[in-house]
């Protein structure tokens, strides 16, 4: 696979994690099982009001994407750039969506802000809200102690940026002020990233991620967790419902980011893996989300099932961003050093 397609498959396995776990999100295992039978959802089910329908963790990954290629086009043009800022302002951008208005002045502009699929309430954490409202400087971390997964489950463009845990992990702190919210957000997104750029194995990308980061101050939490699944993968421990539902619900950071990567860990397929991730008590579109991330990247687009891939909401928005992420950086400049209008009118520095 290429770049692009690791791209594609990373963002678009997230979403199609993210809306098979939406329509049991808020559900306990038995009552999925009431619902969908034994082995619990295995396909698309509506979720409001659509089948295929993505929720706030999908819409606020698409605007940490814009807002990490809005800090390129930024820091390309004019030489300086604070990227949580840009950051958050694009996650501003994405409040405007969910009709509240915050303090800051911000610029409503550009293309991604304009698709009104977007202006849809799917669920939005508290956490996030209340952060993102609550802000007064651009970059100004959250004055909170929440370790919500609310932090992980947006951060895997990073991934495809340099320096991928520190701008994962600073833009967590924008809405998580708990270590372990906005940590297991960085070791996130530096896991796909050797996944993606050093071409590594899920085990050895965790393992080396690990390795370099376990030991930074405040990942006690998220370090604990990511060992005991790997003991558990080494162990052939497999994931099953009512082993996650006592390894945790997924509704924190770290226990949200280990369940996904358990599954992801075990499966043989992204259908597989996704599966897996989204039938437990707990936060079912989350883990399902972080699930399908890892999994795509490991088996790109063509790993997502032909049925999933066409009713995917957003698709098409999701394609596109993906598209950017890999053009962006090779071509907003040109060879002799100009700026392609374009990109910059799509990705406004700000």
């Amino acid at each position: 696979m290429n770049r692009l397609d690791r791209i594609k498959g990373c963002l678009l396995g997230g979403a199609v994690g993210d809306a098979l776990g939406a329509p049991v999100e808020f559900m306990g295992w038995a009552e999925i099982q009431d619902k969908f039978g034994a082995d619990g959802i295995t396909d698309f089910a509506p979720a409001y009001g659509l089948k295929g329908a993505v929720t706030d963790d999908t819409q606020m990954m698409l605007f940490t994407a814009e807002g990490l290629l809005r800090a390129f086009v930024r820091g390309s043009s004019r030489g300086i750039c604070h990227v949580p800022s840009v950051i958050h302002h694009a996650l501003l951008r994405w409040l405007l969506t969910q009709d509240y208005a915050p303090k800051l002045d911000i610029k409503s502009n550009g293309w991604l802000i304009a698709n009104q699929a977007l202006w849809s309430r799917r669920a939005p954490g508290n956490t996030c809200l209340q952060s993102l409202r609550a802000a007064k400087n651009f970059g100004e971390p959250a004055q909170n102690d929440s370790k919500g997964c609310g932090a992980v489950m947006r951060v895997a463009p990073c991934a495809f940026f340099g320096k991928a845990f520190e701008y994962a992990s600073e833009s967590g702190r924008l809405t998580h002020g708990h270590p372990s919210g906005y940590l297991a957000a960085g070791i996130f997104a530096d896991i796909l990233q050797r996944m993606v750029d050093q071409s590594d194995s899920l085990e050895h990308a965790l393992t080396s991620s690990l390795a370099r980061y376990g030991s930074v101050t405040g990942m006690d939490e998220v370090r604990s967790a990511l060992e005991r699944v790997l003991f558990y993968f080494y162990e052939g421990y497999r994931p099953t419902p009512e082993r996650i539902a006592s390894f945790g619900g997924g509704w924190v950071a770290e226990e949200a980011l280990a369940i996904g990567v358990w599954c992801a860990l075990f499966a043989e397929s992204l259908e597989q893996g996704v599966v897996m991730a989204v039938n437990h008590d707990g936060d079912s579109d989350s883990t399902g989300l972080i699930a399908g991330h890892l999994l795509g990247v490991q088996y790109g687009v063509a790993g997502i099932p032909r049925a999933w891939y066409e009713a995917l909401e957003l698709r098409e928005v999701i394609e596109r961003v993906a598209e950017d992420i890999e053009r962006v950086p090779r071509d907003f400049c040109g060879m002799y050093g100009e700026f392609d209008e374009q990109i910059a009118r799509d990705y406004p520095g700000s």
